[in-house]
Parts: structure tokens; C-alpha cells; sequence
């Protein structure tokens, strides 16, 4: 037993990865090819992902919402856990990452359960409300620019069902939420959802330090 979370070295996190997780090959190659790019540290966890993925199956989700693609890796996972007749509706502005993750998801044979949006998420949420889908969806994944996550956790939770949840990436964003000389805007933001939520009687939450720190709220 223990009375806290855990210190995870090197040697231990090997160990969990060996016992715990089950990535498709097509995943491990995904997720090597993102690590060239300059930019992989946007790219969740492999554990997170296949967590993720284990909530999506399940809370049986048959409709889900991502906020950020990057190259597909969450995206994949979750896609992946649905149902045929599943929906993920993903959301982001680069055209060359999401070039990477249609290429994956056509090879997994899950781009039809897929509808890539590109734009601002925050219009694109906007434009999901106004086409009917409010309190439609089981879940949703934010894992955008860090200054905007209350205004796309506030647009979620009139997107998501009662009992769905909305999952928060990087909240513990390496240790340097809890710096208090960090006043960098990412920094702020994910500060300021944190703190927003725990104040928010509109959900239940969790905070779990897995990857960069994910937190779970779920509807009312």
C-alpha cells in the first residue's frame, strides 16, 4: 500500500510498459515516426493513449471530439476502441500533421469513423452546437494550445451528454504548474482550467498523473 502517487524512474517505467502495454504494431510505427519530428513531445504517452483507449471501450463511446491531432497517435486510439458505427469528430489547424494521421487511420481502417475538421476548434465547436449536436457526445479529448482550454472545456460540456466526460491533457504540465516563478501563457492556462474545475459543481473530476498529467471530468 501506499499513501501517495509512486516515483517513476526510468527502470520502472520500462517495467510498466513491458507488462501493460498492448500496441499495435501500426501504433509503435506511428508513434516512432512522429519521434524524428522536431515537434514530438506534442504526442501523448503510449500508456495514455492506451488508456484512453480502455475508458473509450469501456463507457462504450459513439461519439467523441478531439481538440488537437497532431499526427493521430490519441486520435488512432480512440477511433480504434469505437464501435463501426462510431463518429470522432478531430479538430486542428495543421494540414501537414493531419496529412501523417489520415495516413495511419486510412491504414487502420478507421478514417470512416473519423471527420477531420481543420480550423479554429473553438469556431468548430461553436458550429457543432449550431448544427444540433449539443448533449450529443460521450467524450472528448483536449490536448490544444494551453491558453485556450477553458474557453474549449466550456464549449465541451454543451457538446457533451450528462455522464459523458471531457479528458484534459498536460495538466501537470513537467512539474511547472507548481512553480511559482512559471507565469509563461501556457503555463497560466493550464493553471487557470485547473483551477476552474475544481471549483466547477457542474462536474466530478479526477486528476491522474499519467504522461504529462490528465484530468477527467464528467458531466453532471
Amino acid at each position: 500500500m501506499s499513501t501517495r502517487t509512486i516515483p517513476m524512474d526510468d527502470r520502472l517505467y520500462d517495467y510498466l510498459l513491458r507488462v501493460s502495454l498492448r500496441e499495435s504494431a501500426l501504433m509503435r510505427r506511428l508513434r516512432e515516426e512522429t519521434a524524428k519530428m522536431r515537434e514530438h513531445g506534442m504526442q501523448v504517452s503510449p500508456e495514455q493513449a492506451q488508456f484512453m483507449a480502455f475508458l473509450v471501450e469501456a463507457l462504450g463511446v459513439r461519439r467523441a471530439l478531439e481538440i488537437g491531432v497532431f499526427t493521430g497517435y490519441s486520435s488512432l486510439a480512440v477511433a480504434s476502441a469505437m464501435p463501426p458505427d462510431g463518429r470522432l469528430v478531430a479538430c486542428d489547424l495543421n494540414e501537414e500533421w493531419t496529412g501523417i494521421a489520415r495516413r495511419y487511420w486510412r491504414e487502420a481502417g478507421v478514417e470512416d469513423r473519423i471527420e477531420l475538421r481543420l480550423g479554429n476548434a473553438v469556431d468548430t465547436l461553436s458550429q457543432l452546437s449550431r448544427e444540433g449536436f449539443g448533449e450529443s457526445f460521450d467524450f472528448a479529448f483536449v490536448d490544444a494550445d494551453k491558453e485556450s482550454y477553458v474557453e474549449y472545456y466550456e464549449k465541451c460540456l454543451t457538446l457533451l451528454r450528462r455522464g459523458g466526460i471531457v479528458a484534459f491533457d498536460n495538466v501537470l504540465w513537467e512539474g511547472r504548474v507548481a512553480k511559482p516563478d512559471d507565469h509563461s501563457v501556457s503555463t497560466e492556462g493550464i493553471r487557470k482550467l485547473n483551477d476552474h474545475l475544481s471549483r466547477d459543481e457542474r462536474i466530478t473530476l479526477t486528476m491522474l498523473p499519467i504522461g504529462d498529467g490528465l484530468t477527467l471530468a464528467r458531466k453532471r
